[in-house]
């Protein structure tokens, strides 16, 4: 009943956090055996969280890295890198997402940002608006494995698992991906004569140039795995940590950070929290509803009955994210279906830390796709693309990252090869 009512509201167009309140508290008014007070507590409860510090510092850490001119020297080393390659920017908006991946956090934030920067230039070097539209907005999945993830944060907040592993597990996924999808503009570019933008190979000065001119941007998610790895920082002291480097670089490596800049991002940073906080919040009532009525335990053995083998309940489980993913913002199926996806997969013996990683990328995966696709939508609103001529640029994207996952799925060890070698 919850989840029918939470899908009416969604469709009616009313705002996520509210739906989510909505439909919950509606079991609490149903509900005899509990109080309206519980369903109170448990929004305080959800509050009442230190890992989850880490959401607003690194939100507040990405919008002053945007205002320092970190993204403008990473645009600009992409571009030097990868550009002379057939596709052109398709290849340097692929590799600025891998590099954003540690300065923005979120897949929504890469791909709107990029679509500013990227998308008229793309189009004016002979690539079609749909193609340029899903190079964009697919590669941002890949902000979703590199660490800072939001995502991987809420994750192993919900899930109770260790984030500092799930950072360090992201990141061969994330190179994976990004090779991945550099094959697949190669293809495309090839097959319908797509041009580079610079054709000219860079020297390896150009490129040493380049990279030291964005040193401190590179140097930010390596400072984040070391520190946490080491416990110099927790995740969410090395969020509060992230804020301050931000600051330092952008007011005495780059001199380019005013006052002025430093209220805008708390500004912007104030929005976004505000949002997903609620959204937490929200989400807390559901989740005690679902452990109320041993939700998980239920789902658990009925998957069991079906099948006691590790692959096919992760492929189960990655289906399941698929469908809802399509119709779900990502934020709230991590809040919701973590808690009880989590004990399904330990209760067979896989690693919660692999599970999470391609979690995470089967539901950043969904905004990518219609029909409820918020990254698809704010890509397409910005580009001015309609939905038909994106879908027709995204389903060679599609296809090869539904391969990645299910390879990434089949061979655990590609995924948990670096946390069980640092940790």
């Amino acid at each position: 009943m919850i989840f029918l009512l939470f899908i009416v509201l969604l469709l009616l167009g009313m705002p996520l956090a509210f739906c989510l309140l909505v439909s919950g508290l509606s079991y609490f008014v149903l509900a005899d055996s509990l109080p309206m007070l519980v369903a109170v507590q448990r929004m305080v409860a959800a509050s009442q969280s230190f890992p989850l510090l880490a959401v607003p510092f690194f939100i507040l850490a990405g919008h002053i890295m945007n205002h320092s001119g970190i993204t403008q020297r990473l645009v600009h080393f992409s571009n030097v890198l990868v550009a002379w390659i057939a596709g052109g920017l398709a290849h340097v908006t692929i590799v600025l997402s891998a590099l954003m991946g540690g300065v923005s956090g979120s897949a929504i934030a890469d791909a709107a940002m990029q679509s500013r920067i990227l998308g008229q230039p793309m189009q004016d070097s002979g690539l079609s608006r749909g193609f340029s539209a899903a190079a964009i907005c697919v590669s941002a999945l890949i902000t979703a494995c590199i660490p800072p993830s939001i995502g991987l944060i809420l994750y192993g907040y919900i899930g109770n698992v260790s984030i500092g592993k799930l950072f360090i597990a992201g990141l061969l996924p994330g190179l994976l991906l990004t090779l991945t999808m550099m094959l697949v503009v190669y293809w495309q570019a090839k097959k319908h004569g797509f041009k580079a933008d610079n054709a000219v190979k860079p020297t390896g000065k150009q490129i040493l140039v380049a990279m030291n001119d964005c040193k401190w941007a590179l140097l930010f998610p390596i400072i984040l795995i070391v520190t946490i790895r080491f416990g110099i920082f927790t995740p969410s002291e090395a969020g509060a940590f992230a804020v301050v480097y931000a600051c330092v670089v952008g007011k005495l490596a780059y001199t380019t950070l005013t006052l002025q800049q430093i209220i805008q991002s708390l500004y912007e940073s104030v929005s976004d929290i505000g949002m997903i906080m609620l959204i937490i919040l929200a989400s807390g009532i559901i989740g005690y509803v679902v452990a109320f009525e041993q939700l998980p335990v239920t789902i658990t053995e009925s998957m069991l009955s079906l099948t006691q083998q590790p692959i096919l309940i992760m492929f189960i489980a990655l289906f399941l994210l698929l469908c809802i993913g399509v119709i779900m913002e990502g934020t709230v199926t991590v809040l919701l279906l973590t808690p009880i996806l989590v004990p399904m997969v330990q209760s067979v013996g896989i690693d919660p830390v692999h599970f999470g990683i391609l979690m995470m990328i089967m539901v950043t995966f969904g905004g990518t796709t219609p029909p409820v696709g918020v990254a698809m939508y704010a890509v397409c609103n910005i580009l001015k693309c309609p939905t038909s001529e994106y879908i027709k640029g995204a389903w060679p994207f599609f296809a090869a990252v539904i391969f990645l996952v299910a390879v990434l799925a089949v061979f655990p060890s590609a995924v948990m090869f670096l946390p069980n070698l640092l940790f």
